[in-house]
């Protein structure tokens, strides 16, 4: 597939279409709540439909109507495709693809998880990722202002062991980085930009709760989500000669 920019007028400001994976709970919520805020139009993906459904219906509380639910199962090819039919049913294109969704499987040795849970976590975290990506591509291709941002973790990165995950988790998303670290220069030369965050275990409160504007944020702080969502906001908003390709975090606490 030939990628070609689509450099309509009135693309190059205004409210964004954006996609976000894993977007039911935790930091995937997150994501979704703030984009809403600022007046972006979130489709946002979860296993569960009425867990996305929860989510869409908590961002329509807060007034802002521009928000579809839908059921994306990252370790089934057929359920992305089907996802990613049903995106293009309600938009023509795509201005950020979030890659957030992935399995936590937790165990401190391998024999500690069932080997369908480890195949599910390898599938949802490298297959989802590249699948989501590749029949999304066509809708980004009709962006003026494409990103592809990835949420992996410091999982990811070598010799990180850190993160108290199984060894599935460890593998998973270092098959994710790698995936990354090709699309970046396949994508950059048709002004797709592909930005990868790589944050250690970090404190994720509720963005529509008090703690969100109160979490301690100094210097000897854990990373909280709140850093990261502004992270993602700096990156995708940066002219787009600026192509920001990671950013990796040190580790605190």
């Amino acid at each position: 597939m030939t990628l070609q920019n689509g450099n309509q007028a009135g693309r190059e400001h205004g409210a964004r279409r954006v996609v976000i994976t894993g977007a039911a709970r935790d930091f995937g919520r997150t994501l979704a709540v703030f984009f809403a805020r600022r007046g972006d139009e979130v489709l946002l993906s979860a296993r569960d439909l009425a867990a996305a459904e929860r989510v869409a219906d908590e961002i329509r509380g807060l007034g802002h109507g521009r928000v579809h639910a839908l059921r994306c199962d990252l370790a089934d090819p057929a359920s992305v495709r089907s996802f990613a039919d049903e995106v293009a049913a309600v938009t023509g294109h795509v201005d950020v693809l979030v890659n957030n969704g992935a399995r936590w499987l937790p165990g401190e040795d391998l024999a500690s998880a069932a080997d369908e849970d480890i195949a599910a976590t390898v599938a949802s975290t490298v297959t989802g990722t590249l699948l989501v990506t590749k029949h999304l591509l066509p809708l980004l291709a009709k962006s003026g202002r494409p990103d592809v941002v990835n949420l992996i973790s410091s999982a990811g990165l070598t010799g990180n062991h850190r993160t108290q995950a199984h060894a599935a988790f460890y593998a998973a998303k270092h098959g994710q980085a790698g995936l990354a670290d090709l699309l970046s220069p396949q994508l950059r030369p048709h002004g797709v930009r592909v930005i990868s965050l790589y944050p250690p275990d970090f404190s994720n409160p509720d963005p529509l709760g008090p703690d969100w504007d109160t979490t301690p944020r100094g210097a000897g702080d854990k990373l909280t989500a709140h850093s990261l969502v502004e992270c993602v906001m700096f990156a995708i908003d940066q002219p787009r000669d600026c192509f920001i390709k990671a950013f990796h975090f040190e580790q605190t606490v």
